[in-house]
């Protein structure tokens, strides 16, 4: 099945007094792939912008807008998607029987690419990860791998409140875990971190969720996890729902930490 889905997406800032607008970065539109489709696209700048358009390391497509105006009171940008989204199953895929079971090994050529995949941003987080992870796993030493994310998803949404949060930076899992609470981004990382100490590579993933039944059927931005496992490849893990990423999920940036992957 194929749905057609429209994005908006809008960010605004307002000054005290004129400023100096700097380079600013944009990852807004989504991953196009077999699953997605973009049909049209618009990116509106007020004050108007000089945008450029480059691909980064990890594929993602990156807007990079240079400003004219000497100063401005205010800064407004909107990006406005229509996309064809395919349905997908995101049960319907199959480990290679190495990877059946964790801990496993990747392949070397594997291995070296996803190299930048594996550390987690600190060695206390790591430990606390794979100690939370361990406790929700009842200390299994080599279980099923696909089950076993399935039940770490699952305990964040079960385990954990979420909330709203409008500051900025991400928490690391050592702070969601002692808080007992987090953010989309938190709740992304915590799985991140987690795989990571387990020795699966894990990234960050920027993008939107549809939500039907909301005013205008509206969606909002999120965040989730993206583990590579042999077979399917990266496959979409999120934490908030308590499971795999769906035809309601549109990624438009993955990174690997979750700092290098903000809208605007």
């Amino acid at each position: 099945m194929m749905r057609r889905l429209a994005l908006r997406h809008e960010t605004r800032y307002a000054f005290d007094a004129p400023v100096a607008l700097g380079t600013h970065q944009l990852m807004l539109r989504p991953r196009e792939g077999p699953d997605l489709r973009i049909e049209t696209a618009m990116l509106e700048i007020d004050p108007p912008a000089l945008v450029r358009w480059a691909r980064d390391p990890l594929d993602n497509d990156v807007a990079t807008a240079t400003f004219d105006a000497a100063h401005a009171m205010a800064l407004r940008i909107v990006s406005e998607v229509s996309v064809c989204k395919y349905d997908a199953a995101p049960l319907d895929f199959v480990l290679n029987p190495e990877a059946m079971k964790l801990p496993f090994a990747y392949g070397n050529e594997d291995a070296e690419i996803l190299t930048p995949f594996f550390a987690n941003r600190s060695e206390a987080s790591r430990k606390a990860a794979r100690a939370w992870a361990s406790g929700v796993l009842g200390g299994e030493q080599r279980p099923n791998t696909q089950a076993a994310l399935d039940r770490l998803c699952l305990a964040v949404k079960r385990g954990f409140a979420y909330e709203v949060r409008e500051e900025p930076g991400v928490q690391l899992a050592e702070e969601t875990l002692k808080l007992g609470s987090g953010s989309c981004r938190d709740f992304a990382n915590l799985l991140i971190e987690a795989a990571r100490a387990y020795g699966l590579a894990a990234r960050f993933v920027s993008g939107y969720r549809y939500e039907a039944g909301l005013p205008d059927e509206l969606g909002s931005t999120h965040a989730w996890a993206e583990i590579f496992l042999p077979g399917p490849g990266w496959t979409g893990f999120d934490p908030t729902i308590g499971g795999l990423a769906d035809w309601r999920h549109i990624a438009a940036a993955v990174a690997r930490s979750p700092t290098d992957a903000p809208p605007v």
